[in-house]
């Protein structure tokens, strides 16, 4: 079964940092690009970064530049987003998602909460 399963998600300070996971099973994680999106309280999903399959390039919403950072590690079939110096404003649901030839797939989604 093709899916993505995020985790890592919780309470956290604002200034603090957490590091989510998704992971990928049925595909090969290193043969697609994997985009990572959030949606926050009352608002839209929207789009966060992207990695692509060979993990050389990675692109970022201009809010989150400089703070959060995607490594993948192929072997796990696993991303890595880090999330550093987060706000409260970061506060949401983070989901991951992938297009293959059978269709678009997204992840259950894990909740960040940023707060004092």
């Amino acid at each position: 079964q093709l899916q993505l399963e995020e985790s890592g998600g919780g309470l956290v300070q604002p200034g603090g940092s957490l590091r989510l996971s998704c992971t990928a099973s049925g595909f090969r994680l290193d043969k697609h690009a994997i985009g990572w999106f959030r949606q926050g309280p009352g608002k839209e999903r929207e789009w966060v970064a992207t990695i692509v399959s060979t993990g050389a390039t990675t692109a970022y919403l201009d809010s989150v530049k400089g703070r959060f950072t995607i490594t993948r590690e192929n072997a796990k079939s696993t991303l890595y987003p880090q999330m550093n110096n987060l706000k409260p404003e970061d506060t949401a649901v983070y989901y991951c998602k992938t297009e293959l030839p059978s269709g678009t797939y997204w992840g259950q989604g894990t909740q960040v909460t940023v707060s004092s």
